[in-house]
């Protein structure tokens, strides 16, 4: 049974688009401040995506360059890629910004989804505080 729908459905998920003086030679970085529990982002909230990673050759060979930045991509892109991320029921399990996260869907999926359900509720709870 996959994870479609589980990160998103019922949140509501505060985050930070920071641009860099290079915008948009170089892309924005997305940090997540709800707390998230996703293969994909890191602990401290930073999203792990192609579209975020710097532009050129990926030196561990995960991404080709046209999977990464280009000047092109808008905010809405971004945005339209995040939520893909958070509804996908296919995580990229193969080199995860949170490696604990990974493991969990692998062995243990009821408590993967445990965890982010009570995240989930937390972030309705205190969406407009």
């Amino acid at each position: 049974m996959g994870l479609t729908a589980i990160h998103s459905e019922g949140g509501f998920f505060k985050a930070r688009l920071s641009f860099p003086p290079e915008f948009p030679l170089l892309p924005p970085k997305l940090k997540f401040i709800t707390p998230m529990w996703h293969p994909n982002i890191y602990d401290d909230g930073t999203v792990c995506i192609s579209i975020l990673h710097a532009p050129g050759e990926d030196q561990y060979g995960y991404e080709d360059a046209g999977e990464r930045w280009l000047p092109v991509h808008t905010v809405e892109s971004i945005l339209l890629s995040v939520i893909s991320l958070l509804s996908s029921d296919t995580p990229n399990l193969d080199s995860p910004a949170n490696v604990d996260a990974a493991k969990e869907v692998r062995n243990d999926i009821a408590g993967y989804r445990k965890k982010v359900r009570r995240l989930v509720r937390r972030s309705a709870e205190e969406a407009f505080d």
